[in-house]
């Protein structure tokens, strides 16, 4: 199996197919943080991704991003930069584009995240939007900044929890 090195970590590259239980699904030993994996056909309206976790015991945080490559130099843009940040209780989104990051939008109703719990975390693609769900619950919107979806194909996550399905 392929690998990347980010900040001097072998990321594990995995694949994830369109839909959940679908033949080409990584096993959950194959699920480990940090993980890298190719998004099959890339981003599109009406293409979902589903992340199943357990969060650590005692959290700082952790990461999930939608890039449109996994190079560092020159840095691959990413389209969706999603980060739990335990200490203030955030969940940052944000973008970088053509080398720089936008703006950090972080107003939430609630923080959905709790330590030694799981959590599933729905990203849903539309034409103008990602529209993200926790545990079944819409939590926000965040408009598209990378305007080729398609170029959009891998995912990877960071941080302090335990993968227990991708798709």
């Amino acid at each position: 199996m392929a690998g990347a090195e980010r900040d001097g970590t072998m990321l594990e590259t995995g694949h994830l197919n369109d839909s959940l239980g679908s033949p080409g699904q990584k096993d959950i030993s194959h699920l480990n943080v940090p993980f890298c994996g190719t998004i099959k056909g890339g981003m599109r309206p009406g293409k979902k991704i589903v992340v199943m976790g357990i969060v650590d015991p005692n959290p700082e945080s952790f990461e999930i991003s939608l890039c449109c490559g996994d190079t560092d130099v020159p840095p691959a843009d990413v389209a969706l930069d999603l980060q739990a940040r335990f200490p203030d209780r955030q969940f940052m989104r944000n973008a970088f584009v053509s080398g720089e990051w936008g703006e950090e939008e972080t107003p939430i109703p609630y923080f959905p995240f709790i330590p030694d719990q799981p959590f599933r975390l729905e990203i849903h693609c539309e034409h103008q939007r990602f529209r993200i769900f926790i545990d079944g619950h819409q939590l926000f919107d965040f408009y598209h900044r990378v305007p080729n979806l398609p170029a959009v194909h891998v995912i990877k996550i960071i941080g302090d929890l335990q993968l227990t399905k991708l798709g």
